[in-house]
């Protein structure tokens, strides 16, 4: 079984999630290619077309496999080989891409959504509905005493460190309810989830006293999984599939848009000084069992073309 992946390259490498759900099935024996798309908007992605008839016409693959709405409208412009897509979120959230993701969505041949609200806002009702989230890697995700991982970042013992589940300036993530909670909190520094590689989030999701997520609106934010794997205590808004996951994990606290609320539920995790039990929620959300759940509609796919 032969797949290309096509999806963005505009960073010069492949995203993370993306690359890690690919080594994932070639562990399952699928033979993993990539088509890297560069430019942005519509025109930016367009203009890769012939190249991808070339590493089509060069190179047989029995399924495309696109990530994102945009990168899947590419996809299925050719018409020989089937194209799955996979939708994640901003590609239908977003007012620019929705229609992009609506069209690509009607010329695939199946269709992924990493969380069921995005298959009803898209209106897609296509059967049989696949609903499969980005996995987390449980060997790179593990929990390491607070204390050592604090030595290793060079932080010190006594200051409370919050991290945040993104970066400052992406606006959906919603930093200014994160700063207006923390205003009223002595001794503290909110750091920003930016520019780190993987084993370096891994060391301050284990050096953090909590994980906030203050976000307008996610699917399945994949810092939430990784929180888990590692025993991170999580304060989040009700987004995404963050309320089902931290539910009955100790030290893992709702909060409304509230800064005074968002201020309570902090406090409460600063006062336990305990870290939680959510690695056990991760077991079904490991790549290994994302990789199983994709391997059956790849096959499916196979039979009828």
């Amino acid at each position: 079984m032969r797949i290309l992946i096509v999806a963005s390259g505009n960073s010069d490498q492949i995203s993370p999630f993306v690359k890690e759900q690919a080594q994932s099935l070639v562990k399952k024996g699928v033979v993993i290619d990539f088509f890297l798309i560069k430019g942005k908007g519509l025109f930016g992605y367009l203009r890769n077309y012939f190249y991808l008839l070339d590493k089509l016409k060069n190179n047989k693959y029995d399924i495309l496999h696109a990530h994102y709405g945009l990168s899947g409208l590419l996809a299925t412009m050719q018409l020989s080989v089937p194209v799955i897509i996979t939708f994640h979120g901003s590609d239908i959230n977003m007012k620019k891409n929705y229609i992009f993701s609506r069209i690509a969505s009607k010329l695939s041949t199946v269709n992924i959504f990493v969380h069921p609200k995005l298959s009803e806002k898209l209106k897609v009702y296509r059967e049989p509905l696949n609903i499969i989230p980005c996995g987390v890697n449980d060997d790179l995700f593990f929990p390491i005493p607070k204390s050592e991982a604090k030595i290793k970042l060079g932080w010190k013992a006594e200051t409370r460190y919050v991290l945040f589940s993104s970066a400052f300036d992406n606006k959906i993530k919603n930093v200014s309810l994160a700063n207006s909670a923390l205003s009223q909190i002595d001794n503290y520094q909110l750091i920003e989830l930016k520019g780190y590689k993987k084993e370096k989030i891994n060391l301050l999701l284990n050096a953090s006293d909590l994980l906030l997520v203050t976000s307008i609106s996610e699917t399945g934010p994949i810092i939430v999984k990784e929180a888990l794997a590692c025993n991170c205590p999580i304060v989040s808004t009700d987004v995404g599939d963050v309320k089902k996951l931290i539910n009955n994990i100790r030290n893992c606290y709702m909060t409304s848009y509230e800064a005074k609320d968002v201020m309570r539920k902090i406090n409460l995790v600063l006062m336990k000084r305990k870290r939680t039990n959510g690695r056990k929620v991760i077991k079904d959300f490991t790549l290994d069992k994302i990789a199983i759940k994709i391997l059956p509609i790849y096959k499916s796919v196979l039979k009828k073309y």
